[in-house]
């Protein structure tokens, strides 16, 4: 029996997912091992083995791949857990990473933040300037050479480096994207004196135009590599000896993976790897259900995240800002805050009720788990309401303590602000509904849409039991809690449902529109590009879809648009239908009115994208029916659950989900236990059991 897994890292556990392909799907969570997350990923395994009744070496030697989320490029960026990392740059051009292109003070800030100007700061330096080093060479923007490459003084500058004791080289020189065979040449110069040495090419990682973003993509990249191939290689060889045959794959940011052997050249696009899983998997639960517009919500341990699926599929960025500085990878355009089920509660100077953003995290966790944490969680508030029982989570192998859930919130938030125990929970409760709220309205409505056109997905260990809250005010017309096999594993689910994925690009900035026949030149290329990318994945594919994009701006414009370009042969009229695109989008997210041809079109970028199927499709299974609309043999007890500060406690049906059936509704307020997870039912809120075992909310 063949199986696909699905493996995601999360900050406080490690959720799996395995499906054999005839509609049976098993899921495990096991808490996630921060020192060795490999640990955790093992564990997981062994679990997903015990559910399946089948030993881990007969799982391993049975499965057609792993997929792979993980936290090791973002947490070694985040925290600057990072390879030392030098830079060959053209000579007089090694400063653009420290200018920032005047962007350094207002990068991945709020507009709030931006406005005061006096207090910003440039964020500190990728690296210090002595490890920045210049070489002769020149290349002018239509990729004609100008000034060969000194390579005496690339040797002396490589040895500089490596007698630094640098583990990786950054290679950006000017206009790259036009020409790389200077950055080629340099790499080989460089494996002449340190052959084992990590070096990445800004022609390979970002071929695009702009200096100071390719170049802190490319150094970013050369931070993050080694540490990556650090993990996944021994990682794939224990699994490897523990019977796989299968190739182990990473997700990417843009919602696809590659194997684990590819996955440190292009470490950068695994930055939001963990933050794909989800929406991959609200695709995929959309596909079966008929939804095309869908609002993904994740509250993990950690943070709470949300994704756009729109027309079936996912709202795509170009990139994405870490640490104040630029990333040129595609990714799924997904808005996160620290707001999760271990984001802690705390009272600031101002006697203000702060949630987030940090995290109790796995270790030492929520105070209720016993592990030694003191501080007060989200998780910690939803014990002290009676939303979570003491029976705990994971079965009942992971029970609370009411009684240091009370002392956390008592001491750091009930005493400060003049509160009760309760009253203070309610509070924490109602502020995770609030801060997720608002960030779904900015996610939605900012990028041009109108939340009534969407279904939301509502997962994550903590989003069943806040989903209902956070989502009454977008207007959304149903809530769809994804449970069955799944529960609160759905991103490990879309990992597992995943699709190969690699993309090529080329930036060739002109007015547009341009001839068919340069079009027809770019694409044709790109495509070329593609297959040898595919080929060098090293895995038998059963289908491959292109998708190609172009990057748009209007003329005098700093920002562009990815419009999507049908899949059919270039005509004289293909600019022009272009160009509509372009302007349907433009006054979607400004306004109707807002563009202005006149001003003349510029495109910067091309771009083509596979996505390459593995084995069967994983899907979800169908339920048993029950006979009537009544889900009274599922109730388990009933008990007193604080779901708002106007109404206080209220005895409250709980139900067992294992006992529910396809077609049973329940009426607010009630409460439904998963192993993983609960889901809340408040007051004017229905709950619908599908064929697939999910619970659909439907506001009264």
């Amino acid at each position: 029996m063949p199986y696909a897994l699905g493996i995601d890292v999360g900050g406080t556990f490690t959720d799996a997912v395995a499906s054999d392909g005839a509609g049976r799907i098993v899921s495990a969570k096991t808490p996630t091992t921060p020192s060795h997350r490999e640990v955790g990923v093992l564990n997981a395994i062994e679990e997903l083995a015990g559910e399946l009744g089948i030993g881990v070496e007969e799982l391993l030697t049975q499965t057609d791949y792993i997929a792979h989320g993980t936290t090791a490029s973002i947490n070694a960026l985040v925290q600057g857990t990072v390879a030392d990392v030098g830079l060959i740059a053209t000579k007089g051009h090694r400063d653009s990473i420290y200018i920032m292109n005047a962007e350094g003070r207002t990068l991945g800030r709020s507009a709030h933040e931006i406005q005061d100007t006096l207090r910003r700061r440039k964020p500190a330096a990728l690296i210090p300037k002595y490890r920045a080093l210049e070489v002769t060479e020149r290349i002018d923007y239509a990729g004609r050479v100008l000034v060969p490459l000194d390579e005496d003084e690339v040797r002396e500058v490589a040895r500089s480096l490596v007698d630094q004791g640098v583990e990786a080289i950054a290679v950006c020189l000017l206009w790259s994207f036009k020409n790389d065979a200077h950055e080629r040449r340099v790499r080989e110069l460089i494996h002449e004196i340190a052959p084992q040495l990590y070096v990445t090419l800004s022609s390979e990682v970002s071929p695009r135009i702009r200096e100071f973003a390719r170049t802190s993509t490319t150094i970013m990249n050369a931070q993050v590599g080694p540490r990556l191939r650090s993990y996944l290689t021994p990682l794939r060889q224990r699994l490897e000896d523990g019977g796989l045959k299968g190739p182990l794959l990473v997700m990417q940011s843009e919602g696809g993976t590659i194997t684990a052997e590819r996955a440190p050249e292009q470490a950068i696009t695994t930055v939001g790897s963990v933050l794909s899983g989800g929406v991959i998997g609200g695709m995929r639960l959309a596909e079966q259900l008929g939804h095309r517009n869908v609002i993904t919500t994740d509250v993990g341990g950690t943070t709470f995240l949300a994704g756009l699926i729109v027309d079936g599929e996912p709202v795509m960025a170009p990139g994405s800002i870490v640490n104040q500085f630029p990333i040129n990878a595609a990714t799924i355009r997904v808005h996160t805050i620290g707001s999760g089920g271990g984001a802690l509660a705390s009272v600031d100077t101002g006697g203000n009720l702060r949630l987030g953003p940090q995290s109790a995290e796995a270790v030492p966790g929520p105070a209720c788990y016993g592990n030694g944490g003191t501080r007060p969680t989200n998780t910690d508030a939803n014990l002290v309401l009676g939303i979570l029982s003491e029976r705990g989570l994971l079965g009942g192998r992971k029970p609370l303590r009411m009684d240091l859930a009370r002392q956390a919130i008592g001491e750091h938030v009930a005493a400060p602000l003049g509160l009760t125990v309760e009253e203070a929970a309610i509070a924490i409760h109602e502020v995770q509904n609030a801060q997720a709220g608002d960030l779904l309205r900015r996610a939605v409505v900012q990028a041009g849409y109108d939340p009534r056109d969407f279904v939301a997905y509502a997962f994550g260990g903590a989003g069943p039991a806040h989903c209902a809250g956070y989502c009454r005010d977008l207007g959304v017309s149903e809530v769809v809690v994804p449970l069955g096999p799944v529960a609160s594993a759905f991103s490990a689910y879309g990992l597992a449902a995943s699709d190969v994925a690699v993309s090529t690009e080329l930036s060739d900035p002109s007015a547009f529109p341009i001839d068919h026949r340069a079009l027809e030149s770019h694409y044709t290329r790109l495509e070329a590009d593609l297959q040898r990318a595919l080929d060098r994945q090293k895995v038998k594919f059963h289908d491959v879809t292109l998708h190609r994009e172009i990057d748009l701006r209007y003329s005098m414009q700093v920002n562009e648009l990815a419009v999507a370009i049908p899949d059919t042969r270039f005509t004289e009229r293909t600019g022009e239908e272009i160009l509509e695109r372009f302007e349907e989008q433009y006054e979607r997210i400004n306004g109707s009115g807002a563009g202005y041809r006149e001003a003349g079109v510029q495109a910067i970028t091309y771009r083509v994208r596979a996505k390459a199927t593995l084995g069967f499709p994983v899907v979800l299974p169908e339920i048993e029916q029950a006979d009537g609309t009544d889900a009274s043999e599922a109730l388990l007890e009933e008990r007193p659950v604080c779901l708002d500060s106007q109404t206080g406690f209220v005895s409250t049906p709980v139900y067992d989900y294992a006992r529910l059936r396809a077609g049973h509704e329940l009426v607010g307020p009630a409460v439904v236990e998963v192993p993983t997870t609960v889901v809340v039912v408040p007051a004017g809120v229905t709950g619908r059991v599908d064929r697939l075992g999910n619970l659909v909310l439907s506001y009264q």
